[in-house]
C-alpha cells in the first residue's frame, strides 16, 4: 500500500534531521571564523601637518620637530625589545681549547659567521643612542636659549622629552643587566683578530669604541649627564619635565599602566640628572622649583617594571644623585620598608566592591544596547553618548588599575626574593627565580591574583561586546566637545580680542577655529558678531553645531592644545567647566 506524504510533512521531516545526534568521537578543531574589522587609525603622527595651512607657522614646525621625535622613540623601543630578548649565541658555539686544535680555523669562520648580524645591530645600537643624545641635548639647548626660555613650551612636547628621558633610562638598564651582550661581542672580536678581519685603523677603532660601551655600566646615562651640564638653564627645563609628570600622575592622568610607571621613572631619573656640579635639586626644592616632598610621597611605589619582566628601584635614582648624602634625611622612600600598595589581600576588599558596583552597570546598558538591538542603530542625546563615554572610560581605568596591582605585585616579589628562614617550605636548594616566584607567595596572595585576574579577563569581555557601542559613543562625545568649544565657547574671547585690537590673540583663535571648526554647510557665518568685536543681539546668535561620530586627528588635537595653553584659554575653559557642571549637578539635587 502506498503511503502519501505531503510537502509540508517532508519538509518537516527533513528539518528533524538536523537535531538528529551523530556522536563521531572526533575532536572539532576548526576555529571559529574571525571576523573583518576596520579601524581607522587617528594617531597620524603630524603627517597631516601641512594640510593646515591656516594654522600658526610655529606650530607646524613644532609638529614637525614632534615628529620626527616620535620616530626615534620608535626606533629606541625596537632596540629596547632587541636587548630583551637578547640570548647569548656565543654559549651554543664550540670553543677554541688550545692553540693545536686542528678544527680552530674552521671553528673561528663560523662564529664570525653567525656573530656578526648580532654584532652589526649592537653597532646600530652604539650609533643610535649618540644621535639620541645628541638630539635630545641640541632640543634642551634651543629650548633653553636666554630668548627661548620666555617663550612657551607646549605640555606635549615636555612630555615628549620626558618620554626621551624615559627611553635613556630603559636603555641604559638592559644594557647593564644583559651580560650575554658583552660575551658575544668578545667571542666574535677573538674570532675576528684571529682571522685578521678588522684590519683598517677604523674598524679597530669602532670595535674598541663599542667594546668600551658595552663595558662601562651606565654608558649612555653618563654621556647624556655630561653633555647637559654644558648647557646653561638645562636644570630649568628638566624641572619643568618633572613637574609635568608630577601633575599627570597626582591627578591620574594616565591610562595605562605603562604610562603610569613612565611619569615615574621620569621623576627619577630626571631628578638624578638634574642633580650634579652645576646644579642642585635641594636648592631647586627650597625655590619651590620643584616638590621633593611630594615626589617622595610617590616614590613609596618602590618599585616598578621596567620593560617585560625587569624592574627597577626608585629609590636608587635618589641615592646615586649627586648630593644625596648630606640630604638623605630629607627621603623616606630609601628607607627599607613594605609599601601597602603591594599587599594585594588588603585591597580585594575594595577591588571586589568596584568590580561588583561596575559590572552591575554595565548589564544595565548591555542589556538596553546589545541584547535588544535598541542602541546599535538610534540617534542619541549628547547627554547619553556621555554617559557611555564616561562608562567606557571608568571601565578602561578599572581594567588598566588591576593590572598595575597585579605587575606591581610580581615586580616587587621579584626584586624581594623569599628563603628558608622567611618561608618553611623553600628549600635551601632553591634557585633564585624559584625563590622569588614558587615560594614567594602565601596561598591567600595566589587566590588573590587568580581572582584578579579572572576579574580582568571576565570585564574585558563584557566590554568587548560593547565595543562598536562605545566607539560610537566616544567619536561622538569627542566631536560635540570640541566643536561645542571651537564654534560657541571660542566666540567670547574672539569677541574681546577683537573689541580690544589684540591682533597676536585674534590670529590664534582664527587659527583654532579654522583647524578645528567642521562648520554647518561647510562655512563660517559671515555674520557672526564676534567677528566685528559686538554684542550678540537680544534674542541671541544662534549657532547651529552638527553632530558626526567623527574624531579628530591627533595634529588637530596638538594644535588645539598648543594654542590654548599659550593663550591662557585652557585654565579659563577648565574653570568655567568646572563651574557649569557644579551648576548642573547642584540644579539635579
Amino acid at each position: 500500500m502506498t503511503t502519501h506524504v505531503t510537502l509540508e510533512d517532508a519538509l518537516s521531516n527533513v528539518d528533524l534531521l538536523e537535531e538528529l545526534p551523530l556522536p563521531d568521537q572526533q575532536p572539532c578543531i576548526e576555529p571559529p571564523p574571525s571576523s573583518i574589522m576596520y579601524q581607522a587609525n587617528f594617531d597620524t603622527n603630524f603627517e597631516d601637518r601641512n594640510a593646515f595651512v591656516t594654522g600658526i607657522a610655529r606650530y607646524i614646525e613644532q609638529a614637525t620637530v614632534h615628529s620626527s621625535m616620535n620616530e626615534m622613540l620608535e626606533e629606541g623601543h625596537e632596540y629596547a625589545v632587541m636587548l630583551y630578548t637578547w640570548r647569548s649565541c656565543s654559549r651554543a658555539i664550540p670553543q677554541v681549547k688550545c692553540n693545536e686544535q686542528p678544527n680552530r680555523v674552521e671553528i673561528y669562520e663560523k662564529t664570525v659567521e653567525v656573530l656578526e648580524p648580532e654584532v652589526t645591530k649592537l653597532m646600530k645600537f652604539m650609533y643610535f643612542q649618540r644621535k639620541a643624545i645628541e638630539r635630545f641635548c641640541s632640543e634642551v639647548k634651543r629650548l633653553c636659549h636666554a630668548e627661548r626660555r620666555k617663550d612657551f613650551v607646549s605640555e606635549a612636547y615636555l612630555l615628549t622629552l620626558g618620554k626621551f628621558i624615559n627611553m635613556f633610562a630603559v636603555l641604559d638598564e638592559l644594557k647593564n643587566m644583559k651580560c650575554s651582550v658583552k660575551n658575544d661581542h668578545s667571542a666574535y672580536k677573538r674570532a675576528a683578530q684571529f682571522l685578521r678581519k678588522m684590519a683598517d685603523p677604523q674598524s679597530i677603532q669602532e670595535s674598541q669604541n663599542l667594546s668600551m660601551f658595552l663595558a662601562n655600566h651606565n654608558r649612555i646615562t653618563q654621556c647624556l649627564h655630561q653633555q647637559l651640564e654644558v648647557i646653561p638653564g638645562y636644570e630649568e627645563l628638566l624641572a619643568d619635565i618633572v613637574n609635568i609628570c608630577v601633575d599627570y600622575y597626582e591627578n591620574k592622568m594616565y591610562l595605562t599602566p605603562s604610562e603610569k610607571h613612565m611619569l615615574l621613572k621620569v621623576m627619577g631619573f630626571g631628578l638624578y640628572l638634574m642633580d650634579g656640579n652645576v646644579s642642585n635639586i635641594y636648592k631647586l626644592d627650597a625655590k619651590k622649583r620643584i616638590n621633593l616632598g611630594k615626589i617622595d610621597k610617590f616614590f613609596k611605589l618602590q618599585v616598578v617594571p621596567l620593560f617585560g619582566d625587569m624592574q627597577i628601584e626608585l629609590s636608587r635614582y635618589i641615592e646615586t644623585s649627586a648630593h644625596y648624602e648630606e640630604n638623605k634625611s630629607k627621603w623616606t622612600c630609601t628607607q627599607s620598608s613594605i609599601s601597602p600598595q603591594y599587599n594585594l589581600c588588603e585591597q580585594m576588599v575594595q577591588i571586589r566592591d568596584d568590580h561588583i558596583r561596575f559590572i552591575s552597570e554595565l548589564a544595565r546598558y548591555s542589556n538596553s544596547e546589545v541584547v535588544t538591538g535598541s542602541g546599535l542603530d538610534s540617534q542619541k542625546s549628547d547627554e547619553e553618548y556621555r554617559e557611555l563615554f564616561d562608562l567606557a572610560l571608568r571601565g578602561l581605568q578599572l581594567l588598566s588599575k588591576w593590572s598595575t596591582h597585579v605587575m606591581e605585585v610580581y615586580s616587587w616579589k621579584l626584586v624581594h626574593p623569599t628563603d628558608k628562614f622567611c618561608n618553611k617550605d623553600c628549600p635551601g636548594t632553591a634557585e633564585e627565580y624559584e625563590r622569588a616566584t614558587r615560594y614567594n607567595y602565601t596561598s591567600e596572595e595566589k587566590f588573590a591574583l587568580v581572582e584578579v585576574i579572572a576579574m580582568i579577563k571576565g570585564l574585558q569581555v563584557l566590554m568587548g561586546r560593547m565595543e562598536s557601542v562605545f566607539n560610537q559613543a566616544i567619536r561622538n562625545t569627542i566631536y560635540a566637545a570640541l566643536q561645542d568649544f571651537a564654534q560657541v565657547t571660542l566666540r567670547e574671547p574672539l569677541r574681546q580680542a577683537v573689541r580690544k585690537k589684540k591682533n597676536v590673540l585674534i590670529s590664534v583663535l582664527q587659527a583654532i577655529r579654522k583647524t578645528i571648526c567642521d562648520w554647518e554647510g561647510s562655512r563660517e557665518p559671515p555674520n557672526d558678531p564676534c567677528l566685528r568685536g559686538e554684542k550678540d543681539p537680544k534674542g541671541g546668535f544662534d549657532i547651529k553645531v552638527p553632530r558626526r561620530a567623527v574624531g579628530p586627528s591627533s595634529t588637530q588635537v596638538s594644535y588645539m592644545e598648543d594654542a590654548t595653553d599659550m593663550t591662557g584659554l585652557k585654565k579659563q575653559t577648565q574653570t568655567y567647566t568646572a563651574e557649569k557642571r557644579t551648576r548642573q549637578q547642584q540644579g539635579n539635587t
